[in-house]
């Protein structure tokens, strides 16, 4: 089969008009990925993609394609689509999270001009789910994923489902469309240097070609360390060796089992660390290319080091799940729902129809370890739920189910209890006892979400919120790899989202992200990195500013790092080194290294001091900087102790305390931290008063291109102060001009909130040089230079098949 991106030459209309679907009335000319409606980032208007909208386009298909099969498919229509071709409703699709496709060979006129119109439901009183009640998340709408022709043979192979029950063994179904007996297929397996390296012939006896088992002795197991991945060719020929058809699927050689006591991969105990995401970006909702899905994964497996991600509420683009595949990341993935169970049998069947569509879908990536068959936060519905679970083990044996819950003891028609524990508050325990949560001993036990809504946090928040953000996920975190019967979590989540206006904040967003909704990194973002074996993590909870805090006094302090230890140096004095030795987090293999000691022998050497009453006066001192007036009782007791057994009196006190602690009046400190890692340093912070700021980018890529659609990039913008940290205070605006082959999505001008802002540059079918300058008030231009590149590829460059070739 062969598919041909239709993802140019359409016509958008927000409502729908008859004259629109006859084509003599007006539409904007867009290009497929396409959100029905941009929005702003603050203060979405909730029902501003909510319509019925159109999407038509012309087909001129040549004469040389009779006798072929057509089909087209959409990959991601929001929410309920209708396709017409030339006038005739062909096909309805319920759901706008998975591919659909409708054959169209008997209905296209050839050697002329056919007529494609989609109409598209994109409001929430669909009778689809997850609408029926409230959500607490933006659902967006239009043509958001790509659009593609399929031309086929009368026969061909419509489908191929590769397991793997053994290390050396790969299980095979083929289904054939309309088979010949007269036909064989041969399956050939390929490893990542294209060499075959197993082989064997079928004769097609039917539709169905099941089990089909290939050994592949010492085979490469795929795991996010290893994501080694094969490839398998089903071609169709007849017996004289002519080709009908090819299809080609990746997998990877790789068993996994959630047990009572864990999960379990390759026969090893794997403990899961991952985070949930959303498909949504600023300005475009869920409409971003293949690119933009692939580096939310490249940004989760390199810049958060987290080993797996739940595709939060509903199945995700094939090329964010591709990347997973590629770079090595275990997915939950899940059936569209939020809470809601809607007392309506068709509503219920939808339900059914999209589990099924998931797993058909999906199936062959070796990434997708579960299967959620029950809608997020759902009441318990036997009925419902026992059907999810058949249709799930009846298409996908090989992988088990789960359904996230916030109810406790619910009933587990699933394999895997997965359970939204929201009850840590910063102080109590982090997680609730597993005893009291599931019924049942003998099935596993995940922690589907954690923390989120209950400690929202924005990059604006002051560094005290900022810090117990970050340190919710380290206790978290750190119960769940204590508890051996835990197989892991996925804590809420990736990144701020746009919501409704019955959660989030007062602008509908939710601030429950480790990074903001550009996927700029908080605080919290650097407890998951600091996981990293690779790349040097060093971040400390503090901006070291006196003036952040009541009464100056900074109170708890950590050191996110992966280092071996950390070098405080203090107006280029060394004040200590510290390791990261924490009872409390001993079950992390990187814990927070708790901080507050700034002063190191100063005192001692400053004042001539005896070490011991150096010592003494210090700890007094600091826990009066850490905790200010709200000095526990013990460290008064303390002080008065130190001054009576050293002698020194309450203005000595004060005296030191200014001197070496809070520096009022005086210069502002500077602090230095090096992350040493055997032996070496390998990163280095700086913190200080000082009031130059700059602009810094991260570009996703520098060079696009333009194949089956456009292509786009990120810009992340961090206005940063002389020592390269986040200017969280520069609340500046930042004016942005693109030329040549590049277009700028959404506004021309943003504001750095916390320091930190986006944009996103996008290709218009022109090769060559675009540029992209940002300026502001306050800084030196940042310009960023990018290079358009057009791929050759199957597609329809306008209204107009390019087809000679077949």
């Amino acid at each position: 089969m062969r598919k041909i991106s239709i993802c140019d030459g359409w016509s958008f209309i927000e409502n729908i008009t008859d004259e629109f679907f006859n084509f003599t009335g007006e539409g904007t000319a867009v290009r497929l990925p396409h959100t029905c409606k941009e929005v702003p980032v603050h203060y979405m208007e909730e029902s501003a993609c909510q319509m019925i909208c159109g999407y038509r386009r012309h087909l001129m298909v040549p004469d040389t394609l009779k006798g072929q099969r057509l089909f087209l498919q959409f990959d991601g229509a929001a929410h309920v689509a209708e396709v017409f071709v030339n006038g005739e409703q062909l096909t309805t699709h319920n759901g706008g999270y998975t591919a659909f496709r409708v054959e169209v060979t008997d209905k296209l006129v050839y050697g002329a001009e056919n007529r494609i119109v989609v109409r598209l439901n994109t409001r929430e009183d669909a009778n689809v789910p997850p609408f029926g009640h409230v959500i607490d998340y933006m659902t967006y709408g239009g043509l958001y994923r790509e659009a593609w022709l399929l031309v086929a043979n009368e026969s061909y192979v419509e489908d191929v489902f590769v397991r793997t029950p053994e290390k050396d063994q790969a299980l095979i179904d083929v289904t054939i469309s309309q088979p010949d007996s007269t036909h064989i297929v041969e399956l050939s397996l390929l490893d990542q240097q294209q060499t075959i390296v197993a082989h064997t012939t079928l004769n097609v006896i039917g539709a169905e070609l099941k089990e089909c088992k290939i050994n592949v002795p010492n085979s490469n197991a795929w795991s996010p360390e290893t994501p080694y991945l094969y490839s398998l060719v089903a071609t169709l020929k007849k017996h004289n060796g002519e080709i009908i058809d090819e299809y080609n699927v990746f997998f990877g050689f790789r068993q996994i089992d959630f047990r009572y006591d864990g999960f379990y991969l390759n026969g090893e105990k794997y403990k899961i660390r991952g985070l949930n995401r959303h498909q949504s970006y600023p300005y475009v909702g869920y409409a971003m290319p293949a690119s933009m899905q692939v580096e939310d994964a490249r940004i989760l497996k390199e810049e958060l080091h987290v080993n797996a991600v739940r595709t939060s509420h509903y199945p995700q683009s094939k090329h964010f799940l591709d990347a997973c595949d590629r770079l090595g990341l275990l997915v939950f993935t899940e059936t569209p729902g939020w809470q809601h169970i809607k007392d309506d049998e068709e509503w219920k069947q939808i339900v059914c129809e999209n589990v099924e569509e998931m797993i058909l879908q999906y199936r062959n990536h070796p990434s997708i370890i579960l299967w959620g068959v029950r809608l997020n936060e759902s009441q318990d519905d036997d009925v419902l739920y026992t059907k999810t679970n058949e249709i799930a083990r009846r298409l996908d044996h090989s992988r088990q189910t789960s359904g996230v819950r916030f109810l406790w003891r619910s009933n587990l028609l699933e394999d895997v209890y997965g359970f939204n524990d929201f009850s840590h508050t910063g102080k109590n325990a982090a997680l609730l006892p597993r005893w009291l949560i599931s019924p049942s001993k003998s099935k596993a036990y995940l922690i589907s979400e954690f923390n989120g809504h209950m400690f929202p946090t924005k990059a604006t928040d002051e560094p005290s919120r900022r810090l117990s953000h970050a340190m919710r996920y380290a206790n978290v975190l750190n119960e769940v790899y204590k508890r051996e019967d835990i197989a892991g979590s996925f804590g809420w989540c990736m990144f701020d989202y746009q919501t409704h206006g019955d959660f989030g904040s007062g602008d509908r967003i939710c601030y429950h992200g480790v990074m903001d909704m550009f996927r700029n990194p908080k605080l919290a973002a650097r407890v998951y990195a600091s996981f990293s074996e690779d790349a040097p993590v060093l971040e400390v909870g503090s901006d070291m500013h006196i003036g952040d805090y009541p009464g100056g006094a900074v109170g708890e302090n950590y050191i996110f790092t992966n280092a071996d230890q950390v070098r405080l140096y203090k107006n280029d004095i060394m004040i200590r080194e510290f390791e990261p030795v924490n009872q409390k987090y001993r079950y992390l293999p990187h814990p927070p290294i708790e901080f507050y000691d700034t002063v190191g022998n100063v005192i001692e050497e400053g004042e001539k001091y005896s070490r011991k009453k150096a010592d003494a006066i210090k700890e007094s001192l600091l826990a009066i900087q850490r905790f200010g007036t709200a000095l526990p009782v013990k460290y008064i007791f303390k002080a008065v102790w130190v001054m009576c057994r050293h002698l020194v009196s309450p203005i000595t006190f004060y005296r030191l305390f200014f001197k070496y602690i809070e520096n009022w009046g005086a210069s502002a400190p500077v602090y230095r931290f090096e992350a040493v890692k055997k032996g070496k340093v390998v990163a280095e912070v700086v913190k200080s008063s000082n009031a130059s700021i700059h602009v810094e980018t991260t570009v996703s890529a520098a060079e696009l291109v333009e194949a089956d659609t456009y292509d786009m990039a990120s810009v992340r913008i961090r206005v940063a102060d002389a020592n390269n940290n986040n200017a969280t205070y520069s609340h500046l605006p930042l004016f942005l001009k693109a030329e040549g082959a590049i277009e700028i999505v959404g506004p021309d001008c943003v504001v750095a909130e916390g320091g930190m802002c986006g944009t996103y540059i996008k290709t218009h079918g022109t090769a060559g040089e675009g540029t992209l300058t940002i300026t502001s008030n306050q800084t030196e231009p940042v310009q960023l230079s990018f290079n358009v590149i057009l791929e050759g590829s199957d597609r329809y460059a306008s209204n107009q098949i390019v087809l000679e070739q077949l």
